[in-house]
Parts: structure tokens; C-alpha cells; sequence
């Protein structure tokens, strides 16, 4: 057996990079998150406009759902982004979601 071998430089390796793309799966995972929480939002402060109630229903959602498909792909179907939607309504007022610039699920 070789020396680099018998050093362990090569578990450690292993180790660094097992380690590094569990970090960046949180890193997207949290970002995700908070991209939902921000379309949620976007939805609400546009169905709403200063009102109590939104206004409108599907149609505006359904429109959106085509452009967002069209430029991102799958995942912005109309039932994605009112459960987008339900996640800020649920969350805006809850202490469950705390965010500075990073945004942590606690």
C-alpha cells in the first residue's frame, strides 16, 4: 500500500467533499424555501393591493403559472403557487421562519 494510502489522505478527502455536498444541499434547500415564502408573498401583496381581500381568483394565477412554465419549467403549476401562496399566509406572522439575509428554518 502506498504512503498517501496509509495517511488517510484519501478518507479525508472522501470526507471533505461528503461534507461540502451536504452544505450545498442545505444551501439549495434553504434557498428554495425562501423563494417560495418570497413568490407567496409576491402574490398576496399583488391579490390584495393594500385590501383586507384579494380580489381576483384563479385567472391571474393560471396566467402566471403559463409564463413561469414556459421560462423555468416544471414546478410553477397553478396548484404549486397557491401553495406557495398558503406558505406566506401560514408563516408571515410566525416566529416558526426566522431570517436575516440567510434565511433558517428553525
Amino acid at each position: 500500500m502506498s504512503e498517501i494510502i496509509k495517511t488517510g489522505l484519501v478518507e479525508r478527502i472522501e470526507q471533505l467533499i461528503t461534507e461540502a455536498k451536504k452544505r450545498t444541499i442545505s444551501a439549495v434547500n434553504t434557498a428554495m424555501v425562501y423563494t417560495y415564502y418570497e413568490i407567496g408573498r409576491m402574490i398576496v401583496d399583488d391579490e390584495q393591493q393594500g385590501e383586507e381581500r384579494a380580489k381576483y381568483g384563479k385567472a391571474v394565477l393560471k396566467e402566471l403559472s403559463i409564463r413561469l412554465t414556459n421560462k423555468f419549467g416544471k414546478g410553477f403549476s397553478v396548484d404549486n403557487l397557491e401553495n406557495m401562496r398558503r406558505f406566506y399566509l401560514i408563516y408571515s406572522n410566525s416566529e416558526t421562519l426566522s431570517w436575516n439575509l440567510a434565511f433558517t428554518l428553525s
